[in-house]
């Protein structure tokens, strides 16, 4: 069931994100919900200011201020667990009744999961480009960023040799 569940954005009163999350955490805790209500997220960043006396202050602040992000099944019942929070005003999507969840590129986009790449190729392997505009291209690893999630692979296009930049998950090993 759980592979079933999707991020979905609910929207809540100003300042009250903190005590929606608890509250939902709480709920799922204590109606053990775990298998249909699987995350909770505030998405915050981590921001540092210089003050005018010269001293510097870090603290973190909602990215997405009045929403809180849920991992669930959606159906009836969790609709009606979440909705009926206090702080919860309803769902993001076309109709407060009926939310629309979030894709997976706006998952990984906002940072609240992440895809997890084994990379199978190393730097001198020749690769196939398995997405994108030069499928079917092959060309030879030159640089691997999993961190950035990129690799540079050198292609020969048109008699020339160049360095283009993929996704981890753009190029796969050709086999031997």
């Amino acid at each position: 069931m759980a592979e079933n569940a999707k991020w979905y954005v609910v929207h809540t009163y100003s300042g009250y994100e903190n005590t929606v999350k608890a509250t939902i955490e709480k709920t799922v805790e204590s109606r053990h919900l775990q298998d249909v209500i699987l995350a909770v997220s505030i998405p915050v960043e981590t921001v540092t200011e210089i003050t005018e006396s010269g001293t510097s202050k870090t603290y973190d602040r909602k990215v997405y201020p009045g929403y809180v992000l849920v991992k669930m099944v959606y159906s009836d019942d969790t609709w009606h667990i979440i909705k009926d929070v206090r702080g919860v005003t309803g769902f993001v999507g076309s109709s407060s009744n009926d939310p629309t969840p979030l894709t997976e590129e706006e998952v990984y986009a906002m940072g609240i999961e992440k895809k997890e790449i084994i990379v199978s190729y190393e730097v001198g392997d020749t690769v196939r480009i398995a997405d994108g505009p030069l499928t079917s291209f092959t060309g030879v690893v030159e640089s691997i960023d999993v961190e950035k999630n990129c690799v540079n692979v050198i292609v020969s296009m048109f008699g020339r040799e160049t360095s283009v930049e993929f996704e981890l998950d753009q190029v796969e090993v050709v086999s031997q």
